[in-house]
């Protein structure tokens, strides 16, 4: 078997219809190459075929295991910053909420509001506090304002307006010549205006979690 083409010429000379007559070392190799051809096919049929959903399903979860564990991994690498941002947010809210005035700040509020538009020199025609609206945290309280005056005093109001040290937001305004005429130049003009301040409802004010057990002897 040293000369190869002497061996290829043996096995051209084989008889497939009677392989008893074949040299030992073909039957053997010959039966040893059927075995694996079996083998293969019987581990391809009754193992890697059953075995191919399962294997794509574990794939399929090996997939999503990774993406979560980017995921998380991203999120330590940011926990950092997160913290970082809601220290600030509180920070901010804590600051917010200090200008919101108490319940026994509010009467003085209001008088803040009152001197703002004299001061500006308007002519106050009507302040009027309405009922305060209670939200979540806190309650707004509607103050129904009608001012006298030129156009600059009013511009003046709403500077001072925000320059309180408490909230004061202005809302539904409406300016029109004073004694409903028609405008004149430099003649005065009647502002309407809605001016919104906000208080702090305390813990007690504030409407139950659902679920909350209600007080004792209530």
């Amino acid at each position: 078997m040293n000369n190869p083409k002497a061996f290829f010429e043996q096995l051209r000379q084989l008889d497939p219809n009677d392989p008893g007559r074949w040299p030992l070392g073909i039957r053997v190799g010959t039966v040893v190459l059927l075995f694996l051809l079996a083998a293969s096919f019987g581990y391809w049929y009754f193992v890697w075929k059953a075995k191919r959903p399962e294997l794509l399903e574990v794939r399929a979860k090996e997939t999503e295991l990774w993406g979560t564990l980017e995921t998380k991994a991203r999120k330590a690498a940011n926990l950092q910053a997160y913290k970082d941002q809601l220290a600030e947010m509180e920070k901010s809210f804590g600051a917010m909420l200090r200008q919101l005035p108490n319940k026994t700040e509010v009467p003085n509020l209001l008088v803040d509001i009152s001197q703002t538009g004299l001061a500006a020199g308007l002519e106050e025609n009507l302040f009027q506090p309405e009922g305060e609206i209670r939200k979540d945290f806190y309650a707004e309280l509607p103050i129904r304002i009608r001012l006298t005056g030129g156009y600059h005093e009013m511009g003046n109001f709403a500077s001072g307006i925000a320059a309180l040290p408490r909230i004061v937001t202005l809302h539904d305004i409406e300016i029109t010549p004073a004694g409903g005429g028609r405008a004149v130049a430099g003649g005065d003009l009647t502002l309407n205006v809605t001016a919104k301040t906000y208080r702090y409802l305390e813990e007690d004010e504030q409407p139950a979690a659902p679920g909350a057990a209600p007080a004792a002897g209530g």
